[in-house]
């Protein structure tokens, strides 16, 4: 079974580094190449590329099992396989698979630019500029927030490169490490999923030929729409995982901690609220798995992803915090995980679109 397989995988490789990764700072190198290895960087990657052949559905249930040990882990392999991976498949053009998806799969960490200091949740006002040259396009700006920097080997980045048309000049655009006037900046020191790299991105009259164009021409604000669609799921596993390792932990310590001669498990108080808890990690479960299933299945999923990635950003954060009120005082200390969960939830309800653009997305779907 493939996701018993994600969960011992994480258990037995990726727990062992876990605080340590998140009080340095910096993701462990040997783990991810062992994402690589094990095929967890490719997962719905064709086999005709060297990748899985699997399912969007598989790449949920691994991004769960790699959270609930550590969020940091999930979006590692979350950007790769639901945005990076799905956006050069669904958009790319022959050579273009030809060469990156077996490099995506085989050793190269991808990273997605969009966001910048002034454009969040208003995506599309994009200040970066590209600017055609003959047959090439040179690029200026800065990319801010950009998840998996510090080790991506390849980078989507967009910029607008007909500003008077407004979003319809924006432009996705493939771009490698070492290319002449790309370079990586400040990496951010984040609250939680702390071993994650979270970089600036400068774009100093960066040179690229038009091979490089990720779809068409001034066609990538539908590149941003729809990958990000499929990556907000993708989110709501990462939320979902982090939920259930809290949980987890709090119901392991519920039943060793003793108060007044008994574990406080056999307390109502606290079976009332675990099991409360509970209820509310299953549901979202059910949501992440049924809008997997809707991408999988080639159906609407739009209303559904941004109802998983409200939904499982709130019962992250509501079930990490309740667990930690579990252990007390120690939930408060850097000595047990409680702390840790509550702080990585914290960005579900932030990043691959606000909870407040999710609810707008979603009232607009059930509105017409």
């Amino acid at each position: 079974m493939f996701q018993a397989a994600a969960r011992e995988f994480a258990e037995n490789e990726i727990r062992p580094h876990v605080e340590t990764m998140d009080r340095e700072g910096v993701f462990n190198h040997e783990l991810i190449g062992q994402f690589f290895e094990q095929g967890f960087m490719g997962l719905a990657v064709p086999e005709a590329f060297n990748g899985g052949g699997g399912t969007f559905f598989m790449a949920t249930l691994a991004i769960e099992e790699f959270s609930r040990v550590d969020a940091s882990a999930g979006v590692v392999i979350d950007v790769q396989n639901t945005l990076v991976n799905n956006a050069v498949a669904c958009w790319g053009n022959e050579a273009q698979k030809q060469q990156y998806l077996p490099r995506l799969v085989r050793d190269t960490v991808g990273a997605y630019a969009l966001s910048e200091a002034g454009s969040g949740s208003d995506a599309f006002s994009l200040a970066a500029r590209g600017r055609q040259d003959g047959d090439h396009f040179v690029l200026n700006g800065r990319k801010l927030w950009i998840t998996n920097a510090q080790e991506a080997g390849l980078f989507i980045v967009f910029a607008n490169v007909n500003p008077e048309l407004g979003y319809k000049g924006i432009t996705a655009f493939l771009i490698e490490r070492d290319t002449p006037g790309f370079s990586v900046g400040k990496k951010e020191d984040k609250l939680g999923i702390r071993a994650s790299s979270t970089c600036e991105l400068i774009l100093e009259d960066c040179r690229l030929p038009r091979a490089n164009v990720l779809g068409e021409v001034g066609r990538g604000y539908k590149v941003a729409i729809e990958t990000l669609n499929e990556g907000r799921i993708g989110i709501g596993a990462q939320m979902l995982g982090v939920a259930r390792g809290a949980l987890e932990h709090a119901i392991a310590y519920a039943k060793e901690r003793k108060q007044f001669g008994r574990p406080i498990a056999e307390f109502q108080a606290i079976q009332f609220q675990l099991a409360r808890l509970a209820t509310e990690v299953e549901a979202a479960r059910l949501m992440v798995y049924n809008a997997a299933r809707l991408k999988d299945a080639r159906l609407p999923f739009l209303k559904e992803a941004a109802m998983v990635k409200y939904f499982c950003s709130q019962v992250a954060e509501r079930v990490a915090s309740e667990c930690l009120e579990v252990y007390g005082g120690y939930g408060f200390t850097k000595d047990y995980p409680a702390e840790k969960y509550l702080r990585d939830s914290k960005i579900g309800k932030i990043y691959e679109g606000t909870s407040f653009m999710q609810l707008q997305t979603i009232a607009k779907s059930i509105l017409g």
